[in-house]
């Protein structure tokens, strides 16, 4: 447990023989259940996983005080295989129903490729934990230091893809949004329309924008990249042409539903007139070019001036929209960033000074003590 809360950890795995092992081994001692998903691998990471759980459920003696809804049947690691490859998104809502339904308090995601390291799983729990925040994401391009190890096509690419998540879900200080380094409570888990949410890689963007529109709050946690010997099984060209079109549908999706739907803001309004401008701009600057090239270029001139100003006001508008935006949402994020003071901002967001954490001790070979 952890201050109170039982945890569960959600491992998923595709193609992982090689690491997913290691990930399980090495989870947190605070950590209640681990529920190891494997996404029909064709490789041997569902043998590894049985292995895994086999050997640590039969080496580790049950909790007495942990009283689960499913009966404490006193295992700790879970293996649950899809029949079918259905996807990171799947994977991992299928650990989210099983913790709920197994009565964890807070369930957190470490994929199991190695990439996220357990020595910090606590600083990702603890908004959730302690109440501050309904669901946590690492965020990994903060610094240089964080990033470091980043390729920079790596970052480049996660820069783009954060810019255009902040409109899709409203949350304009979290960054990072393909971080899978999560944390979510057991009532936001039953909250959400799972089934609405992408299967695919866009789920950590997808979840963000339902969030949102359920009104639930972000704590966006520093944390350093971890890279060693895997390889992603994303094909990028077809990732990031998806992801796209979601986000587009996703951002109309929160304005109607945020903006419109549930009461009129004039977020929506001035979002539609920045749009319509920029893109009536744009659209009228070439139509002048094209004019201006033929015999009849006396309107060139006058197109130009017109379409400039046309984006002026695109872009004015649009400026307005996101203050707008920015600040309704703002109530909804907190921040755990590391600082060396450790002052607190104004309002729900909040500086953690590395030294001030809660030290947890990791799963090692001798297991620690869980923390109660």
């Amino acid at each position: 447990m952890y201050k109170g809360n039982t945890i569960g950890v959600v491992v998923t795995s595709y193609e992982e023989e090689a690491f997913v092992g290691r990930v399980i081994e090495t989870v947190p001692a605070f950590v209640d259940r681990i529920y190891a998903v494997d996404d029909a691998s064709p490789d041997g990471s569902w043998d590894v996983i049985q292995r895994v759980a086999d050997r640590i459920n039969e080496e580790e003696e049950p909790e007495a005080e942990l009283a689960l809804a499913d009966g404490g049947d006193g295992r700790r690691v879970v293996p649950i295989r899809h029949d079918e490859n259905r996807g990171y998104g799947a994977a991992v809502k299928t650990g989210y129903e099983r913790a709920a339904a197994d009565g964890i308090d807070v369930v957190a995601v470490m994929n199991g490729d190695g990439q996220m390291d357990p020595e910090i799983l606590d600083r990702i729990v603890d908004p959730v934990a302690t109440g501050e925040a309904d669901y946590a994401k690492g965020n990994r391009l903060l610094s240089p230091e964080d990033r470091e190890g980043m390729s920079t096509f790596r970052f480049v690419g996660n820069a783009m893809l954060t810019g255009l998540s902040k409109f899709a879900t409203g949350y304009w200080t979290v960054g990072d949004p393909q971080n899978g380094y999560t944390a979510i409570s057991r009532e936001t888990i039953e909250a959400l329309d799972l089934e609405a949410i992408t299967d695919r890689y866009g789920f950590l963007n997808h979840i963000l924008t339902h969030l949102n529109v359920d009104e639930r709050r972000i704590a966006d946690v520093s944390m350093s990249a971890v890279y060693g010997d895997e390889e992603s099984s994303i094909r990028y060209a077809s990732f990031v042409k998806f992801v796209s079109l979601l986000l587009l549908r996703s951002f109309l999706w929160r304005l109607k539903r945020r903006y419109v739907v549930e009461g009129f803001h004039p977020a929506a309004l001035f979002y539609a007139t920045g749009a319509s401008g920029l893109a009536g701009g744009v659209a009228g600057a070439v139509g002048s070019i094209a004019r201006s090239r033929g015999e009849d270029g006396s309107d060139g001139f006058a197109g130009l001036l017109a379409s400039f100003v046309a984006v002026l006001l695109g872009l004015v508008s649009l400026g307005a929209a996101i203050a707008m935006d920015a600040d309704e949402n703002e109530p909804l994020e907190v921040t755990y960033y590391d600082s060396e003071d450790g002052e607190t901002r104004d309002g729900r967001k909040r500086t953690v000074a590395r030294d001030d954490r809660p030290s947890v001790e990791v799963r090692s070979e001798t297991r620690s003590e869980p923390q109660q």
